[in-house]
């Protein structure tokens, strides 16, 4: 088939990658987002899919909206069969919807339709299911809620971040949207509607969602911190300034210390929850390089009786 590939980030590239591999069909463009500030200069960059497309020598197309004119007539004289979808991070209006034959085929990294919406491996890890995957899908309207071409499965490991996790849905959700692409051009796969119940939302994760409640159980504190890294990032004060949470572990034989309570070994700091506490592994002042808990403590000179998430910011 000839093919119109969207998305941004970094997440994308593997399954662009797979379909430019699969020499099955032809990537004829790419729709990305426009560049946007970046680093400290704050000079605008290509996304990481428009330089891989760049660099593989695909047309890239740079939309400030996907109703505009001039974007939608370049899309129906370029006349894709099937538009695959990774995380482009704009609706995508009837208009446009409407252009390729076999429509547009969203790669979603959860088993719809759990986790429909911007952040559901980030919920997925802070909910604490222990299995999700990534589905593809043909996008309507409505919010993730088209019919299913395909699902694989993925475990999620105690320790993972969203990042980790990402990554990998990122390879395995790569090699089910390019065999989605197969089975829809020659015939063999059917999209399948959504069941009606199992519905869960995964809203963008804001800055408030990340900050850490020490008056929840340890395994909730953990599952934030994992859920949120690398963004936008756990965090909680200490005197009244912010501090990130980069890493923590469940430590369940302590339970005496109160909620936020911290308590400084020589080579290990711990925090209390609503349960039993968790050792602060690594985190990161404002202002400073990540580092490890210890060194931070060290640094800081905590007294007794300090705690943390006292003080708004």
């Amino acid at each position: 088939m000839r093919l119109v590939f969207a998305g941004t980030p970094e997440v994308a590239v593997p399954a662009l990658d797979a379909l430019i591999a699969s020499g099955r069909h032809e990537v004829a463009a790419v729709v990305t987002r426009p560049d946007a500030p970046a680093g400290r200069g704050r000079r605008l960059v290509a996304s990481p899919v428009a330089q891989r497309a760049e660099e593989a020598g695909i047309e890239v197309l740079k939309p400030h909206r996907p109703r505009d004119e001039d974007f939608l007539a370049r899309l129906r004289e370029i006349a894709p069969d099937c538009c695959p979808v990774v995380a482009y991070g704009a609706l995508l209006p009837r208009v446009a919807l409407d252009v390729p034959a076999h429509g547009w085929v969203n790669l979603h990294f959860s088993l719809l339709p759990a986790w429909r919406g911007a952040a559901p491996v980030q919920h997925s890890i802070m909910a604490g299911d222990e299995i999700t995957g990534a589905s593809t899908f043909l996008i309507e309207e409505g919010l993730d809620s088209g019919p299913v071409y395909g699902t694989v499965t993925e475990v999620i490991r105690s320790t993972d971040t969203s990042g980790d996790l990402l990554t990998r849905l990122a390879f395995a959700g790569a090699g089910l949207l390019a065999a989605t692409m197969d089975g829809i051009e020659d015939g063999t796969l059917k999209a399948v509607p959504q069941p009606a119940d199992g519905i869960t939302l995964a809203p963008k994760i804001t800055v408030d969602d990340a900050r850490i409640d020490w008056a929840a159980p340890a395994l909730r504190v953990d599952r934030v911190v994992r859920g949120c890294t690398p963004a936008p990032g756990a965090w909680t004060t200490f005197r009244g300034e912010r501090l990130k949470l980069i890493h923590v572990a469940p430590v369940p034989e302590r339970t005496e210390l109160a909620p936020g309570a911290l308590e400084v070994g020589k080579n290990n700091v711990y925090a209390g929850t609503g349960s039993y506490a968790v050792e602060l592994l690594w985190v990161q002042a404002q202002g400073k390089k990540p580092m490890r808990a210890a060194d931070w403590a060290r640094g800081v000179r905590i007294s007794s009786g300090e705690s943390l998430g006292e003080g708004a910011v």
